[in-house]
C-alpha cells in the first residue's frame, strides 16, 4: 500500500493548531489542515505489513490501507466510497476520535503512525467540498417501519443504515436539535454544529423522519412507540453521570459536567438560557473532578469563557510518559496524554481524592483534597489507601464533576418498559442480533455497552440495523 518505500522517505506529518492566544479568544474548530499534496504524501507512508492491524484496531473497521492508497494516488472519490463503505460518519471521526488505529498501526513501533486520522477527515472534507457525498435514496420500500429513540452517533447509524435499506425511519431525540452527544456533548471549538446540520438533512433526503423535544417516556410513552412500529431501537446513550458523595455535594456551584458543556453549547446555538439557571466559569476558580475527556472538555471551554484559574483532579496515578510497545502494541496503551486544552492552560494534580467540599451561604468556596497510593492487594486487585498528612484545600467558585457515566437513565423509558439489565446496569443485549428482552426492541451504543467511544457507538449502530433489518425481512444485505 502507498509508496514501497515511502515509510522510510517521508517523514510524519500531521494537522496543527491555531495558536493557544488566537484559539481560546473563540469557540470555532482551530486544527488547521494539511495540503492536498500533503496529504497525498501522508498516505504514500503507509506500508505493505502484511497484517494491517489498523483494521482491529478501528472499531468499524475501516479499510484504512486501501483509501491510504487511494488518496496517494489521487484517486479521491474512490477513497471516499471505500471510506464510506464502512463509516457513516467520516466527518465525526476524523475530528473527534483518539484514533486507535494510529496506536494500532506498525509504524507506531517507532512513534511515527500514519495519519490516519488525519487522511479521513481529509477525504470527507474534500467530499463535501466537492459535492460528492449525495443522499443514497433506497430503492424499493419495505412497508416496514422503525423507530430509533436517541439521535447521537448510535441512532444516526442505525437510522442511515435501515432508510437506505428501504424502511421508514423515525428518530426521536428529547432535546430541542437532533445529534445527541455529537450536539451537545462536544463543544464547538472540537466539532462544528454546522457538520451535524448537513449529514441531518442528507439523511432526511434519504427518508429519515426527525422528532425533537420528544422525551420518549415521558412526553410521549414508549408503549406506544412498540405498538405504532415494526420494529424500535434504543439508542438513548449512557447519560446518569457518576456522583461524588461527599461532604459539601449539594452546594451551589457544584454541577455536573455534561449539564455546563450542554448548556454552553446550547448558549452558543442562540438558545435562551434563564439567569437563574445559567452555569458560567467567568471569573471563577474553576475545578474539575475527572481526568478523561469531559473534563477536558470542561478546561476547554472554561478557558473560553475567562476562568480565573483552573485546576483538574484525577484519582488515578499519572501515567509513564512513553509506552512500554513490547507490552501494549498494537493495543490502546495507557500513557500521558495532554489535550488541546490542557495545552492552553490549567494545573493537574494525579492520584487525589476528593475529602469534601465547602462552602458559604450555600456557594461553594473550597474543595479538600487529599494525596492517595495505588498498591495491589493480596488478591491481586488495586487498592486505594490516603496518604496521611498530604491534605490540600484548593480555592473553587465552581466544581464540575466529570467522572463517567454509570449507566442509562432509567426514569421513564426504561422503567415504563420493565426491559431487563445487564451486570453493569445497561440494556442487556447481544452483539449478535442486539435484541432486548422485549420482542421488536433493539438496543445500540452507549445504552447497551455502556460509555465509549463515538467510534463504537457507530459501530454499533450499524450493526444492529442490519440485526433489524434481517428481523424485518428474514434476511439483510447491509454491511455489518
Amino acid at each position: 500500500m502507498g509508496k514501497p518505500t515511502g515509510f522510510m522517505e517521508i517523514p510524519r506529518q500531521d494537522r496543527r493548531y491555531a495558536p493557544v492566544a488566537d484559539r481560546i479568544l473563540h469557540s470555532n474548530e482551530f486544527v488547521i489542515p494539511l495540503s492536498e499534496d500533503e496529504v497525498s504524501r501522508q498516505g504514500a507512508r503507509c506500508m505493505d505489513c502484511g497484517i494491517p492491524y489498523c483494521h482491529s484496531g478501528c472499531p468499524v473497521n475501516n479499510i484504512i490501507p486501501d483509501w491510504n492508497d487511494l488518496v496517494y494516488q489521487g484517486r479521491w472519490q474512490e477513497a471516499l466510497q471505500v471510506l464510506h463503505s464502512t463509516n457513516n460518519f467520516p466527518e465525526f471521526t476524523g475530528r473527534i476520535c483518539p484514533a486507535p488505529c494510529e496506536a494500532s498501526c506498525t509504524l507506531n513501533l517507532e512513534d511515527q503512525p500514519v495519519t490516519i486520522k488525519t487522511i479521513e477527515c481529509s477525504i470527507i472534507d474534500k467530499g463535501w467540498d466537492k459535492g460528492w457525498i449525495k443522499p443514497v435514496i433506497a430503492r424499493h420500500c419495505s412497508g416496514k417501519r422503525v423507530a430509533i429513540i436517541g439521535s447521537g452517533p448510535a441512532g444516526l447509524a442505525a437510522a442511515q443504515q435501515l432508510a437506505r435499506a428501504g424502511h421508514h425511519v423515525a428518530v426521536y431525540e428529547r432535546q430541542n436539535r437532533i445529534g445527541g452527544l455529537l450536539r451537545y456533548g462536544i463543544p464547538d471549538y472540537k466539532l462544528d454544529k454546522n457538520i451535524i446540520d448537513r449529514r441531518i438533512a442528507q439523511m432526511n433526503a434519504e427518508g429519515v423522519e426527525f422528532h425533537t423535544n420528544s422525551y420518549v417516556g415521558v412526553n410521549l410513552p414508549v408503549k406506544e412507540l412498540v405498538e405504532k412500529y415494526d420494529a424500535v431501537v434504543l439508542a438513548g446513550g449512557a447519560e446518569k453521570p457518576r456522583d461524588l458523595p461527599v461532604e459539601g455535594r449539594e452546594l451551589s456551584g457544584v454541577e455536573f459536567a455534561m449539564d455546563f458543556l450542554r448548556q454552553q453549547n446550547m448558549r452558543l446555538a442562540g438558545d435562551h438560557i434563564p439567569e437563574n439557571m445559567a452555569l458560567s466559569a467567568e471569573g471563577k476558580h474553576v475545578i474539575v473532578i475527572g481526568g478523561g475527556d469531559t473534563g477536558s472538555d470542561c478546561i476547554g471551554t472554561s478557558i473560553r469563557q475567562k476562568a480565573a484559574t483552573i485546576t483538574q483532579l484525577e484519582i488515578l496515578p499519572k501515567p509513564p510518559e512513553k509506552e512500554n510497545k513490547g507490552l501494549t502494541w498494537p493495543d490502546w496503551p495507557n500513557k500521558l496524554r495532554t489535550s488541546s486544552s490542557q495545552e492552553e492552560g490549567c494545573e493537574r494534580y494525579w492520584s487525589v481524592s476528593t475529602k469534601k467540599i465547602v462552602g458559604d451561604n450555600g456557594q461553594v468556596k473550597a474543595v479538600h483534597i487529599v494525596d492517595v497510593a495505588w498498591q495491589k492487594d493480596d488478591q491481586g486487585q488495586w487498592r486505594m489507601s490516603e496518604v496521611a498528612g498530604s491534605e490540600k484545600i484548593l480555592k473553587a467558585d465552581l466544581v464540575l464533576l466529570a467522572m463517567g457515566f454509570v449507566h442509562p437513565l432509567y426514569e421513564g423509558m426504561l422503567e415504563a418498559l420493565n426491559i431487563e439489565l445487564d451486570e453493569r446496569g445497561n440494556v442487556n443485549a447481544n452483539t449478535d442480533n442486539y435484541q432486548t428482552s422485549i420482542a421488536k426492541v433493539f438496543s445500540a451504543g452507549d445504552m447497551r455497552r455502556g460509555q465509549s467511544l463515538v467510534v463504537w457507538a457507530i459501530r454499533e449502530g450499524r450493526q444492529a440495523a442490519y440485526a433489524v433489518d434481517e428481523f424485518l425481512m428474514g434476511y439483510s444485505n447491509l454491511p455489518r
